[in-house]
């Protein structure tokens, strides 16, 4: 059976990376997208498990083959969505999430329609400023600027197919998972999981 690739988006503090890590917590068939990028590797992180590390070279390789679903370059080193790792795990029945801003998400429904996407928001913008504050890692300019972003960033939320309110935290994970395996049992997963079954109960006697 296919898997089904899901968009995540939300301003930062809205808690869409604790949901998805949380996702994946239950399940060991779904994955989040890892992006292929040419810095080097930090402390702590290892090549596919946090991203594919690659060369300059590798990597513009594959933007002449068309091989990025969207890629950037930042401060020098490039980071890329690559089509063929999240086709390999989609043709595994593995479902993948990608973690990317509204933009991202504009892009990706052009080259990819049949995609599902989400958006998470804080229950309030009180609560988005008190969970950024509560991080301790922004100074009170970064985090003006953050809410700022915030605010331009949810006025998109409307593009998205599902739109979640992330105020009790259990409750909000319940339904992210209720809406990931709602579309595991469309009609044509279905199909593809029991083609052999639909066969035998419609073949004739």
């Amino acid at each position: 059976m296919q898997g089904n690739l899901f968009v995540v988006s939300s301003p930062s503090g809205a808690g869409k990376s604790s949901l998805i890590s949380a996702l994946l917590e239950r399940h060991n068939d779904m994955k989040v997208s890892v992006s292929h990028t040419t810095r080097q590797p930090r402390p702590g992180e290892e090549n596919e498990v946090h991203y594919h590390f690659t060369n300059v070279e590798a990597f513009k390789d594959l933007i002449s083959k068309d091989g990025f679903y969207e890629w950037a370059e930042v401060f020098g080193n490039y980071y890329g969505t690559s089509k063929q790792a999240i086709q390999d795990q989609l043709d595994q029945g593995i479902d993948v999430f990608l973690d990317i801003d509204w933009q991202g998400a504009q892009q990706m429904r052009e080259i990819r329609p049949d995609i599902i996407t989400l958006f998470i928001l804080p229950p309030s913008r009180e609560e988005l400023e008190s969970r950024l504050n509560k991080r301790g890692q922004d100074s009170a300019e970064v985090i003006a600027k953050r809410m700022s972003q915030a605010q331009s960033e949810m006025s998109h939320y409307n593009e998205y197919d599902f739109l979640l309110i992330n105020d009790d935290f259990e409750e909000t994970l319940n339904n992210f998972e209720k809406i990931v395996l709602t579309h595991r049992l469309k009609t044509k997963n279905q199909y593809s999981k029991n083609s052999q079954l639909l066969t035998q109960l419609l073949a004739k006697s």
